[in-house]
């Protein structure tokens, strides 16, 4: 059976071990915090505490875990700072890379690195030229990896499961519909990424990259208005929005295309899609506390 690293088990990576180790994979699965350890250990699979941004703990696992086939960098920065993603993802992919030189390695990017404003679809090919550092660096550690023969998954927006930044600032009234400044939302639900990366590692070529994201890209006002039907609750407020985009300040279409030839096919193929099935059951509780 073939044997997986998954590097970083949060939110993403338990989605992809539970998959592949479903499917048959013999899986390891490391997270940065004994807490996190802790909370996993009932899992099928292997769970160790390693912080793969520190050398020497990566190094400290391979003489047990020379046999790796593949790994999966999916580690996350919590909302880090520059210096932050330069030790996790650089730092990071460079130890899974010189201390396992025989995996194939697939790392998790972000569709951030496209600063694309004018609302233009976007694919693999298109140029990146991101404003931000951490966007920058991202793109640095996806230089490494292709230039090993490894993959890059470059994910849209994360949603699923009791996680969704737009439905939480609906919800906790934050929200707001800037009608000049509209933009398109890509997003792509947790377990479609789990599936993508299952197909990415069964292929046999590497040094690619392929955009994670569902079908409709679709506008922000759109989503709002989308959950203020559904939910029976007031628009969003119009006005000015002055908070700063995590992902950066961009406008594009991002299209999965590449990654649907190589027969990938989301089960939560729509924005609506996914919240009807995937997400907001996970926040009955929420939703039915604040409609009363």
């Amino acid at each position: 059976m073939p044997q997986l690293l998954i590097a970083g088990c949060g939110y993403v990576g338990q989605a992809a071990a539970d998959l592949f180790d479903r499917s048959g994979w013999v899986v390891e699965s490391w997270t940065r915090s004994a807490e996190s350890a802790a909370k996993l250990s009932g899992k099928p699979y292997r769970i160790r505490q390693v912080d793969i941004s520190q050398r020497a703990q990566v190094a400290e696992c391979a003489p047990a875990a020379a046999g790796f086939d593949a790994a999966i960098h999916c580690a996350s920065s919590s909302g880090g700072d520059a210096e932050m993603y330069r030790e996790l993802y650089l730092g990071g992919v460079r130890n899974l890379l010189e201390i396992f030189p025989g995996s194939k390695l697939l790392f998790t990017s972000s569709t951030s690195v496209y600063a694309q404003r004018d609302g233009s679809w976007v694919t693999e090919e298109s140029e990146t030229n991101p404003m931000r550092e951490t966007s920058r660096i991202l793109l640095e550690t996806e230089s490494l990896v292709l230039a090993n023969g490894g993959i890059v998954a470059r994910l849209a927006g994360i949603y699923g499961p009791g996680r969704s930044a737009m439905l939480h600032k609906f919800l906790a009234g934050t929200a707001i519909i800037d009608a000049e400044n509209d933009r398109f939302v890509n997003q792509v639900d947790r377990d479609d990424i789990a599936s993508a990366l299952f197909v990415l590692l069964n292929q046999e070529r590497g040094g690619e990259i392929y955009n994670v994201v569902d079908d409709q890209p679709i506008l922000q006002s759109e989503c709002y208005r989308w959950l203020a039907e559904r939910l029976s609750h007031p628009l969003p407020p119009f006005g000015r929005s002055t908070r700063q985009r995590k992902r950066g300040d961009s406008n594009k279409r991002v299209s999965n295309a590449k990654l649907r030839r190589l027969g990938w096919t989301p089960q939560y193929p729509t924005f609506a899609d996914a919240m009807e099935r995937s997400i907001l059951p996970s926040f009955a509780e929420v939703i039915g506390t604040r409609s009363h």
